[in-house]
């Protein structure tokens, strides 16, 4: 039985992530839920003073127009605490101020947060903690298994939320819809109609001050292990009986389970290159190199394509490649399916006849299907025609859709332990390939679409 979350945590409340991100989200959800008692307590490392906190709480809040009683009573309730989460009194004494059932929100770097974890396993744990946690979780196969069994020593799965915010984008929601509510797409989603599958997330911002992580991780571990796998999961998996936590995560991991680098192969299989010196919509940006905090000796790409195969009956033979960069000329979020050719088209028909292409947008939320018709002049010369429709205005905030389940105890939109697992056991040999050099790192100034010898995708 599922419990409401009556005090929230934020372990790294004076950070990024918690005033951008976490904070307006939060706003949202109690704008659209004034009846939701919530008492919000903020730790980090700045000398902060109530009073502080509250005020970057309001700004925060004012981003998405935030009102109702709900704020109101989070607002005048809110304190902040500066405390070093790792330590077990400074934890004791922050567990001590929750009333009710508690969630702990670790907005940390991963480090910070597993030494956490372990620390709270010398503390007196409340009834009913959430644990939610931001990826990367774990740096490989070893670690995430290392983490889930420290995990499980304090809470059980229900109750740990691995969050992957693309999971809360309307526009992931809207591909099951669009999927299995369409009796014109499900019969045709497997490998005997479908040719490829892209999935592309190219980013115009770059560095943005972000090398204390970005230089660590790069372009695969940031994007393509936890977000794009877990959207490449959602298009690929069979029909769930229901939208539950279970049945949903099980239908991803089954997925997950049976997916392999494209041949076995991640020398032919994966790219990566680096962005140097080069203008994006007027802005100057340095070669990544030259960034500040950055080390040019790790080699980190900030431009990452995979192609993976989903080894299943459905999918088996169609290539589905991964793609993800920053500094790009051209912002790209879009997942393109592109359908085998037709079989035959009659003879006395003219003009290309080109494969059919759905293309689902994310953020704008939006699809088109590219067809071929007989065009408006010649009624035996074919022409290409896009249909198009929007899946809605989009307003609801990723983080407003996580914060939900974590306050309701649904952890449907989190990554369960194993699925975590898995997203570093596809990559691993990818991994491998490029720490031994077996993969070479490209170039692509800024502001371009990438390098000049990389095939397009889509």
């Amino acid at each position: 039985m599922t419990q409401r979350v009556d005090t929230l945590l934020i372990f790294g409340a004076s950070g990024d992530l918690t005033a951008r991100l976490l904070l307006p989200g939060l706003a949202q959800l109690l704008t659209a839920q004034p009846d939701r008692t919530l008492t919000l307590i903020g730790a980090g490392g700045a000398e902060w003073s109530d009073e502080e906190w509250r005020k970057v709480v309001t700004d925060s809040f004012a981003q998405v127009d935030a009102k109702g009683s709900a704020v109101e009573k989070l607002l005048a309730g809110t304190r902040y605490v500066k405390a070093d989460v790792t330590d077990a009194g400074e934890l004791t004494k922050l567990l001590g101020m929750a009333t009710g059932t508690p969630a702990i929100y670790f907005a940390l770097p991963p480090a910070v947060a597993a030494k956490v974890v372990t620390t709270l396993q010398g503390v007196d744990i409340p009834d009913g903690l959430t644990l939610a946690l931001e990826k990367p979780f774990g740096m490989d196969v070893e670690t995430a298994e290392a983490l889930n069994g420290e995990l499980a020593k304090l809470v059980p799965e229900n109750q740990v939320h691995r969050v992957d915010h693309f999971l809360g984008r309307s526009t992931v929601f809207n591909i099951l819809g669009l999927r299995f509510a369409n009796r014109i797409f499900e019969p045709l989603w497997n490998s005997e109609h479908i040719a490829k599958i892209d999935v592309v997330y190219d980013e115009q911002l770059a560095l943005e001050g972000r090398a204390g992580y970005y230089d660590t991780a790069g372009a695969l571990v940031d994007m393509i292990q936890s977000h794009l796998l877990q959207v490449m999961a959602v298009l690929a998996m069979e029909p769930p009986s229901t939208l539950g936590q279970d049945d949903l995560r099980d239908a991803k991991e089954l997925v997950l389970r049976a997916t392999h680098v494209w041949g076995d192969d991640p020398e032919e299989s994966s790219r990566r290159a680096r962005y140097t010196a080069g203008t994006i919509d007027g802005r100057e940006l340095p070669s990544y190199a030259d960034e500040k905090g950055v080390d040019p000796a790790r080699e980190t790409e900030t431009l990452a394509e995979v192609t993976l195969e989903v080894q299943t009956w459905r999918w088996k033979g169609v290539p589905i490649t991964l793609r993800s960069g920053k500094a790009i000329g051209e912002r790209r979020r879009q997942i393109v399916i592109t359908f085998k050719p037709a079989q035959q088209v009659p003879v006395g028909l003219t003009g290309e006849s080109r494969p059919t292409v759905l293309r689902i947008f994310l953020a704008p939320d939006a699809m088109s299907l590219e067809i071929d018709i007989n065009g408006p002049g010649d009624p035996y010369e074919l022409e290409r025609a896009s249909l198009e429709a929007t899946f809605g205005d989009g307003q609801l905030l990723a983080y407003r859709e996580v914060l939900a389940g974590i306050l309701d105890g649904d952890p449907t939109l989190g990554v369960r332990g194993d699925s975590a697992v898995e997203g570093w056991r596809i990559l691993a040999p990818v991994i491998a390939a490029w720490k031994s050099d077996a993969v070479p790192l490209d170039e692509y100034p800024a502001g371009s679409e990438g390098p000049s010898s990389w095939a397009p995708l889509g």
